[in-house]
């Protein structure tokens, strides 16, 4: 569940970007800002989703207000999907998992074997990564081509539930099959 709250500014700017797309932004940063801080003062590290909501937010909205304001909603939704899609597979290239910087904080006080530990880790961060990637693909159909807006946000709202579903069930059910 601490891993959702990572997505916090995400999902501030996902459900408010309708209303005003620079509002989303700069709200979304503030958001990233407080999850960042709050989690820095209880251990002095910095999360990489937090940190580059932080960096994600704060370029897109300083850059959306004061050098490209022309920039289009759907451009800027897919610029945040794509940012996001990237962070989560670098880390898993790097073989760290960014979901494991959540993970132990949720494992209530379940010991879970190391290789299965990462295992679930890993795919629930390949499913987040695999979400933003056809959430960047469908905004960015909306922005380069003749696709209906509310195309693009069915197709986000599909991915964003598969992966907020995956990532609170998965580690339940791969728990009932570890060895007793």
């Amino acid at each position: 569940m601490t891993l959702l709250f990572g997505f916090a500014p995400f999902l501030l700017f996902a459900i408010l970007s309708r209303l005003s797309a620079d509002l989303a932004l700069w709200l979304a940063f503030a958001a990233a800002f407080v999850v960042t801080i709050r989690d820095f003062m209880e251990s002095p590290s910095l999360r990489l989703l937090d940190g580059a909501s932080l960096a994600l937010f704060g370029v897109l909205a300083l850059g959306r207000g004061f050098v490209a304001p022309e920039l289009s909603l759907a451009a800027v939704r897919t610029i945040v999907d794509t940012g996001l899609c990237l962070v989560i597979f670098a880390s898993l290239l790097r073989h760290q998992p960014f979901s494991l910087q959540y993970a132990s904080q949720d494992s209530k006080g379940r010991h879970w074997p190391l290789p299965a530990f990462i295992r679930v880790n890993q795919l629930i961060s390949l499913v987040w990564g695999l979400s933003f990637a056809a959430m960047a693909l469908a905004d960015g159909a909306v922005t380069f081509l003749p696709v209906s807006f509310y195309l693009g946000i069915a197709a986000n709202v599909v991915a964003l539930s598969f992966a907020i579903t995956f990532t609170l069930r998965y580690p339940v059910l791969a728990a009932e099959r570890l060895p007793r």
